[in-house]
């Protein structure tokens, strides 16, 4: 008889996973080594790559529209500030989800015209049942502008993104796979009024199959009007379609009306925006029934 065991699949995964996280961090570290690279080569090494640093990255907002960041929809532009979620989620049965920074975090502008954001993963609360804290997957997200015009230019933007989430949460928490999401942005502006949009799908390791989740298809769009200075009421559109995975073939779609306060100047570099938004289920069955979230950002 043979004794030898074939190892599950699980084990199988937990062993690849680890070069595939290793895999996504490099990729990130070579670009940014890349682009560091690049940048202080034509500012005087690193001393002046860094003491050049917030005369790049103003540059750089210069060349695009000056909307600013909405609740839910990731905006095309680049931003350089410290972002703070709080989000309560609950689902139809009443389960509700806490989550303290909702993946947010650093948001940098290494060089024009890329922005860097690293997330800070989230601390999660279950009201039921017991034992289900814990530490949400950390992600990685880089934006690279295609084209863009500032508002006396034609008020406009088109940026690729491209999202890495990496297993790293709690055990009950986390996806327990390395998910990749490509994505194509694009805002346009008119006067007051501006419409901001991202078309992504999200992919992960081993193949739909390996994951319930599937590879949903997320769009998400944000309609907004600037009133006065700093008050910009929005309305968006949060939809998730599943052509395969346990949802197959099923949609689900979120409308959030909210607002954004800001940019309130604090001193001569950092800035404060602060918004909340209600976000609503208008398809049957959704993941959650609504969640109330509130964001802070220092932009500098």
């Amino acid at each position: 008889m043979n004794s030898h065991v074939s190892p599950s699949v699980d084990a199988v995964r937990s062993r690849t996973r680890a070069p595939r996280v290793i895999w996504v961090a490099a990729s990130v570290l070579l670009i940014a080594a890349s682009s560091f690279a690049a940048d202080s080569s034509d500012t005087g090494g690193v001393a002046g790559y860094f003491s050049n640093w917030f005369e790049r990255s103003d540059r750089a907002k210069e060349e695009q529209p000056k909307w600013v960041t909405p609740v839910v929809t990731v905006t095309p532009r680049l931003e350089q500030e410290i972002r703070y979620d709080q989000i309560w989620q609950t689902s139809p049965l009443g389960k509700t989800v806490t989550s303290y920074g909702g993946g947010k975090g650093l948001e940098l502008i290494p060089f024009d015209p890329v922005e860097l954001i690293i997330g800070i993963p989230a601390w999660q609360t279950v009201n039921h049942p017991s034992g289900q804290n814990g530490w949400a997957d950390e992600n990685l997200l880089l934006k690279l502008r295609l084209a863009s015009a500032n508002k006396d230019n034609g008020d406009f933007i088109i940026t690729a993104f491209l999202g890495f989430t990496i297993p790293s949460g709690s055990a009950h928490v986390s996806s327990g796979h390395v998910v990749t999401t490509p994505t194509i942005a694009a805002g346009k502006g008119w006067g007051d009024f501006d419409v901001q949009t991202t078309l992504g799908v999200s992919i992960p390791d081993y193949g739909a199959a390996s994951w319930g989740n599937g590879t949903p298809i997320l769009w998400n769009t944000a309609l907004q009007y600037h009133i006065a200075k700093y008050v910009w009421p929005e309305f968006e559109f949060n939809y998730s379609y599943w052509p395969d995975g346990l949802r197959e073939g099923r949609s689900q779609l979120y409308v959030t009306p909210g607002f954004v306060f800001g940019r309130v100047q604090l001193g001569s570099r950092f800035g404060l925006t602060v918004g909340a938004g209600y976000q609503m289920a208008v398809t049957s069955k959704p993941n959650n029934d609504h969640a109330f979230i509130l964001t802070a950002r220092l932009p500098f």
